[in-house]
């Protein structure tokens, strides 16, 4: 009886393993007619600043919103799978967890091997972050005796590499990932404190939208060409994903998300107080003051808010279609009761707005200190609770305190846009531009300060 029940057991084992190697089988020959008959186009990316990311609760990232495009010309549905790094990208690829990798991959001879790149080359290569000016370098020759801050890692030995190739005489000083991440370096050479540091120019032409002073023209390594990639065994989505691109490249849909991403300022001017004599700081002062009262704010704190996010302008669209005085995404604000097409009626934006920080308020109810309370909201206000909760996570992990925003929660806000710090588990909302948010919150809060010295009432 025992051995029957042996042989049994065996039967089903052989039975799953056939049933697993054909279902994967199956997947592995997806192609074009497949996707279409199921509706679906299973798409693979990271996090990151040019891939996807998550802003203020919406997805949002070029390669993401090219994708969308391109699945809507095949009249099916999108599902996007985010995955580690670009090792995850490729081996999900080849067993059949999705059907298109859109991300820039590297495109390598051992990769072709199993893939098919396919849609838009791009060129990528370092360069280095200066800023503008007669002083501008333009060889490399230039570099030395100049004193150059990057992380660790690629763009660190490829500066080593370039000193050694020039005779040596760059002073390269290498800067710890959570003492300063790559985007702040950027920052800081934009700010004048450092003069120079380097990184793609992919990565440099979206951060130049922030800092239009910095110089990017100087390159430092070889082209790489990266590009989607889809398995071997979709030939047919290969060519509709070249067909599309060739086609598309130059639609007024692709051009705009180009531009929101490369080109828009993404920090538009402010102007002065309206007039400090006459104890005004906009037009909107007497809806501040009321609806300040609900959640219990100085009403110099809400328009300074009011301030960063539309500098009083009720009829600013951001980069990335935030709206009104307030700069509420629309499905934020419709949720908060805007009606759609009042988007930018300021006294709905900003009851709206109110609504919404009072609803943070008891998300962050457990922060004692209320001007580290207020200093939560803000950075969620700007980035979005998920990733609020993602720092305060981290600093939980790393012996920091949670509820605690200087030093604490405010560090790992900084660190979210380094891979080993949005990739640790304890994080669900992946990549954030995190030193935007950490600018945010100082802001808002000095020039509330600065506010109430100049308005006293």
């Amino acid at each position: 009886m025992k051995r029957y029940a042996t042989r049994y057991l065996y039967l089903i084992i052989c039975l799953c393993l056939f049933a697993c190697k054909g279902e994967k089988e199956e997947k592995s020959h997806v192609d074009l007619p497949q996707i279409k008959e199921k509706g679906e186009l299973v798409v693979l990316t990271v996090n990151g600043s040019t891939s996807y990311f998550n802003y203020r609760g919406e997805p949002m990232g070029f390669q993401y919103e090219l994708a969308q495009q391109f699945a809507r010309s095949l009249g099916v549905e999108l599902k996007l799978k985010i995955v580690k790094d670009e090792s995850e990208l490729v081996d999900s690829l080849i067993q059949g967890a999705g059907d298109l990798i859109a991300y820039n991959l590297t495109i390598t001879n051992p990769l072709k091997d199993s893939l098919i790149f396919c849609g838009e080359e791009n060129i990528t290569h370092q360069v280095i972050v200066q800023r503008k000016g007669k002083n501008v370098l333009k060889d490399v020759t230039q570099l030395l005796g100049k004193e150059i801050y990057v992380n660790p890692g690629p763009f660190h030995t490829r500066l080593s590499n370039l000193n050694n190739e020039l005779g040596e005489g760059i002073d390269i000083h290498e800067v710890p990932s959570d003492t300063a991440t790559a985007e702040e370096l950027i920052t800081w050479v934009s700010e004048g404190t450092i003069d120079y540091t380097v990184a793609t120019n992919e990565i440099a032409r979206i951060n130049r939208t922030y800092y239009p002073n910095l110089d990017i023209n100087l390159v430092i390594s070889f082209d790489q060409r990266s590009s989607w990639a889809v398995r071997k065994t979709s030939p047919l989505l290969a060519e509709a994903a070249d067909k599309w691109h060739r086609e598309n490249i130059n639609s007024a849909e692709f051009k705009a998300s180009a531009r929101r991403y490369f080109e828009l300022n993404k920090r538009p001017s402010h102007g002065p107080i309206l007039s400090a004599k006459d104890g005004k700081i906009s037009h909107y002062d007497d809806l501040f003051r009321k609806y300040a009262r609900q959640i219990g704010w100085d009403w110099r704190l809400l328009a300074s808010l009011a301030y960063t996010e539309s500098n009083f302008n009720p009829k600013v669209v951001s980069w990335a279609g935030a709206r009104g005085l307030m700069q509420l995404m629309p499905a934020t604000s419709h949720a908060l009761g805007v009606p759609k097409g009042k988007e930018d009626d300021p006294e709905e934006s900003i009851k709206a707005a109110v609504k919404y920080i009072a609803s943070m308020q008891k998300t962050f109810g457990r922060i004692s200190e209320k001007d580290d309370q207020v200093k939560f909201i803000l950075a969620a206000y700007n980035a979005g609770i998920g990733h609020v909760m993602d720092a305060m996570a981290l600093a939980e992990k790393y012996g920091r305190n949670r509820y605690v925003w200087e030093h604490n929660v405010a560090h790992f806000i900084l660190l979210k846009s380094e891979k080993e710090y949005y990739q640790d588990p304890v994080c669900r909302n992946g990549y954030l531009r995190g030193s935007d948010t950490y600018r945010f919150v100082r802001e808002i809060t000095a020039r509330a300060e600065y506010y109430k010295e100049k308005i006293k009432s």
